[in-house]
């Protein structure tokens, strides 16, 4: 019995994943959905949790969307990381169906202003999962004034995310060192 349930809890991990990768159209964005089943519907794994899986994921190199691996490791170990994975991997196989047409009307003013729907919907995705993960990692003022100084770099330099990373890093041990 404990075999099927391990199966059974796989499969709901690797759906609830996998709803979150096809219905957020990009890395990111499928924060919001994944933070409102694992984190507030189901107390799976903490905002705590969920943040350290984003920065596992932004830190390595591959995809953006990589972090779902970490977060399925959260929930439930190295099988939680092949469900994370299966779910990262299922919407690639099954866009290109979906790009081969989207190609062919690329041009085509409604396909484009769809296009232009989900991506915008796709920031605003990203910025309401943004707000409580926020909240939860900015512990003090050395973490705001790192939050802001990032911010500002990525918004108005072409620094290249990578350096701004380790920039935070860096300071953010410094920061621990001076307490």
């Amino acid at each position: 019995m404990e075999g099927t349930r391990t199966a059974l809890n796989f499969f709901v991990l690797y759906l609830l994943l996998l709803k979150a990768m096809l219905t957020s159209f990009s890395g990111l964005a499928s924060v919001p959905t994944i933070r409102q089943d694992l984190v507030v519907s189901r107390h799976l794994m903490t905002d705590r949790q969920l943040n350290t899986a984003l920065v596992a994921g932004q830190t390595g190199p591959g995809p953006v969307g990589l972090y779902v691996v970490s977060i399925g490791y959260f929930v439930s170990g190295v099988p939680g990381a092949l469900a994370g994975l299966l779910a990262v991997m299922t919407p690639a196989f099954l866009v290109l169906p979906l790009m081969r047409w989207t190609g062919k009307y690329a041009d085509s003013p409604p396909v484009r202003r769809a296009l232009n729907g989900v991506l915008l919907g796709s920031a605003g995705l990203i910025l309401s999962a943004a707000m409580p993960l926020t909240r939860d990692a900015i512990t003090g003022l050395i973490p705001a004034i790192i939050m802001a100084a990032s911010f500002a770099v990525l918004s108005f330099t072409r620094v290249q995310s990578a350096w701004v990373m380790l920039g935070a890093a860096v300071a953010g041990l410094l920061g621990m060192l001076v307490r």
